[in-house]
């Protein structure tokens, strides 16, 4: 495979490829009209409710591993990652680690292609989720980046309401009824441990949280999308100790419904939270073993000298 990247996607003229129903105007008066308005709206939204987990939920019936098969990026003549071979199993946490600039956050972005973003960005290989190659041409890449949530390494909220931060994807994707809307918004911060620090105040700007409640509120406007995939970018950098625990800990209890991949340079971070653990370095990945076994009896010198504290 070899692609560049930077070329316009097919646009769909109806993401959900669902047909409203047409109304017959003829011989009906307003009232009538306005009532069968009414219910078409009504049976849209739940038509739409019901195709946006349809179309999310197909990855269900396959194991959702994640496979990465002899991957190349370049920028312009720059090659920021050689040839990298990695698996990555569903319902665990692969930590990757490495020195700054060894090319851990671009390959976490060829997962959910945001490098194709990137002028003169260029990619071979092969990468698999969920048995699928996410580069292969009829790819649907909003879908992709649907079911491939990013949080980034600073909190990045919207400038408006906690609520509206985490409707903001569901809507976009075309659920707009009100009770719907609530329960996405509810089960998300559930689910990222923020709905009783918050429920009296989704009204209130999101950008008043603290700093561990925002990255919190991040990655529960990410699950709000009902992804499968959870790609995490040092996550915890920019946090205190306390709110950097409260991350781990949601980490932990994610990995039962989705497939976690984290960039950290915290490596008693890794050792604690990953399953897996990938060392990358100078673009390469040198090795990648369960996180237990990489720390105490790693294979490459270069992995123990940097595990050790020997460089990086």
């Amino acid at each position: 495979m070899d692609r560049s990247v930077g070329l316009k996607n097919r646009q769909n003229k109806n993401v959900l490829g669902i047909n409203a129903p047409g109304i017959n105007e003829q011989d009906i008066n307003e009232q009538d009209i306005h009532e069968r308005e009414i219910s078409r709206r009504e049976s849209m939204d739940s038509a739409l409710d019901i195709s946006v987990r349809t179309r999310l939920d197909i990855s269900v019936r396959t194991r959702l591993d994640i496979s990465v098969r002899g991957c190349n990026v370049y920028f312009g003549t720059f090659q920021a990652l050689k040839n990298v071979d990695v698996h990555m199993c569903e319902h665990e946490v692969t930590a990757l680690i490495g020195p700054s600039g060894c090319g851990k956050s671009t390959f976490i972005k060829t997962l959910n292609r945001m490098n194709d973003l990137v002028e003169n960005c260029r990619i071979t290989g092969d990468i698999y989720i969920g048995g699928q190659n996410i580069y292969a041409r009829e790819t649907d890449v909003a879908l992709l980046r649907k079911n491939t949530g990013m949080v980034f390494q600073k909190p990045n909220p919207f400038p408006m309401s906690v609520y509206d931060n985490i409707a903001f994807a569901p809507r976009t994707f075309g659920i707009k009824k009100k009770k719907l809307l609530d329960g996405v918004v509810e089960r998300s911060l559930k689910q990222a441990g923020l709905w009783d620090e918050v429920k009296d105040r989704l009204r209130k700007n999101a950008m008043e949280l603290s700093g561990g409640q925002q990255q919190r509120l991040c990655i529960a406007r990410a699950l709000a999308a009902e992804p499968k995939v959870l790609l995490m970018d040092e996550p915890t950098s920019a946090l205190d100790p306390i709110s950097t625990g409260t991350i781990e800990e949601l980490i932990n209890a994610l990995k039962t419904d989705y497939t976690i991949v984290i960039v950290t340079h915290n490596m008693q971070q890794a050792t604690r939270i990953s399953d897996q653990t990938a060392f990358f370095l100078l673009g390469e990945v040198i090795e990648c073993d369960r996180t237990e076994t990489l720390f105490s009896n790693p294979k490459n010198k270069r992995t123990e000298n940097y595990i050790t504290g020997r460089f990086g």
